[in-house]
């Protein structure tokens, strides 16, 4: 079942805008599971159930008969229809229809699935028990729950969603993210990641760290990232016109995206972190409002609500749409601190600005960095408001492409990037 006409055309493909308002019908789940889907959801939170469905997802991967031709997707705990896993899935989509293809998805995030028509199932759902023992391949870019014991006839492949910047796992000093301690989160961590048969890294220089931070072992594939070849393949004005169209957004005007990170120790609860807009919104509209308007893309671990009521016409929340790749796309500037979203921007060869108002903090205590992110960022780092509009108003693009600082890094990390990663990671895995 492939995605209606409710997708925006273009380049003889389709992208999918989540602005999108119309809805498409899907296909209704067995009556068996829809009667007893109210009792499950009250279940879930119960240690006694979730140890009994453990056992039972271990057992159906034991005796269920595997279906070879199965891949389940999911991306960013199945809260998104994006990155490495949906690169593969529309390659396989195109180049091998013989696969059934289905995507576990978060029960509050259905609605994007549904309204596209994309197969889809909810999460530790008995349907999604079913699909997820006796399929053949896992694709996802997040960790998995530990309690899912991996049937021995599964091709677990971890696309992984980054070139770090941060430090990862094993190389960490410290861990400040709630529900864990530092020696049980690389433990837990190193348990997770045994269970992966293939890891995707997009260059050298990750590989070497993803090896070593998640005590990897089996099959790396280095690759370049699937998710980036959209970048490459998608990269004309028509596209990028109608995707601005699509939105709602303005033409005659350029774009900032700002895309930052999370804070391990800024939190509400396991999974849920606080973020505190340090950007002065109203400055920036002030001074850049008649030539720019300002794409806000929080990270998927971030809880708030954004409220941009007073900046209309200037600031969009943009932190649901289905897939950064259009943000990307369209932005003629990014804006973000410590998120790996640089590393994917830099294949566009675009000016970056980096706001670390707390790189100190975030470089001496919560993380660190692979690297003196302060010398070799390809582009400047500031801390005020006042300095982001300063950059913005000196940018020129060309100087920064042609800059010995942005080359040194576009030939470090995006040297393997050029249209055909995903090619090269499926036909490898799937042969």
């Amino acid at each position: 079942m492939k995605p209606t006409d409710e997708w925006v055309f273009k380049s003889g493909k389709k992208i999918l805008c989540a602005d999108s308002s119309e809805q498409t019908a899907t296909t209704q789940p067995f009556s068996l599971l829809s009667s007893t889907q109210k009792v499950l959801s009250r279940l879930k939170k119960n240690k006694l159930f979730l140890h009994a469905y453990s056992i039972i997802f271990k057992w159906c991967g034991n005796v269920l008969p595997v279906n070879k031709k199965m891949v389940m997707f999911e991306s960013y705990l199945g809260k998104q229809y994006s990155c490495n896993p949906r690169a593969i899935y529309e390659y396989m989509l195109e180049h091998h229809p013989e696969y059934t293809l289905k995507w576990s998805v978060d029960r509050s995030y259905q609605h994007f699935f549904k309204e596209k028509n994309i197969p889809h199932v909810r999460r530790f759902t008995i349907q999604w028990l079913l699909l997820m023992t006796r399929s053949k391949y896992w694709v996802t870019n997040s960790r998995l729950p530990l309690w899912m014991t991996k049937p021995k006839h599964t091709i677990y492949v971890q696309t992984w969603h980054g070139t770090p910047l941060k430090r990862l796992a094993s190389d960490m000093d410290e861990v400040y993210m709630p529900g864990t301690t530092t020696d049980a989160y690389k433990k837990n961590f190193h348990k997770e990641a045994s269970k992966w048969d293939y890891l995707i890294s997009p260059n050298a220089y990750s590989s070497t760290i993803f090896k070593r931070a998640f005590n990897f072992h089996k099959i790396l594939i280095e690759s370049g990232y699937p998710r980036n070849d959209y970048l490459y393949e998608e990269n004309h004005p028509s596209n990028i016109l109608q995707i601005k169209k699509a939105c709602g957004l303005p033409t005659d005007k350029k774009i900032i995206l700002y895309a930052p990170t999370w804070r391990d120790d800024q939190f509400y609860t396991v999974g849920r972190y606080k973020f505190n807009l340090e950007l002065n919104l109203r400055q920036m509209q002030e001074q850049l409002g008649d030539r720019y308007i300002i794409l806000l893309r929080m990270h998927y671990l971030i809880a708030e609500n954004l409220d941009l009521s007073a900046y209309e016409g200037f600031a969009f929340d943009f932190s649901n749409y289905e897939d950064i790749r259009d943000l990307y796309l369209i932005a003629d500037l990014l804006i973000t601190d410590y998120s790996s979203v640089f590393f994917d921007y830099g294949n566009l060869k675009r000016p970056m600005i980096f706001y670390v108002y707390d790189i100190e903090t975030y470089r001496d205590k919560l993380r660190g960095f692979y690297f003196d992110f302060e010398k070799e960022a390809p582009g400047p780092l500031v801390k005020t408001t006042e300095e982001v509009i300063k950059k913005i108003n000196e940018l020129d693009p060309a100087l920064f492409k042609a800059s010995k600082q942005f080359q040194d890094f576009y030939e470090r990390f995006c040297y393997l990037e050029d249209g055909q990663a995903t090619g090269r990671v499926v036909e490898r895995i799937f042969k």
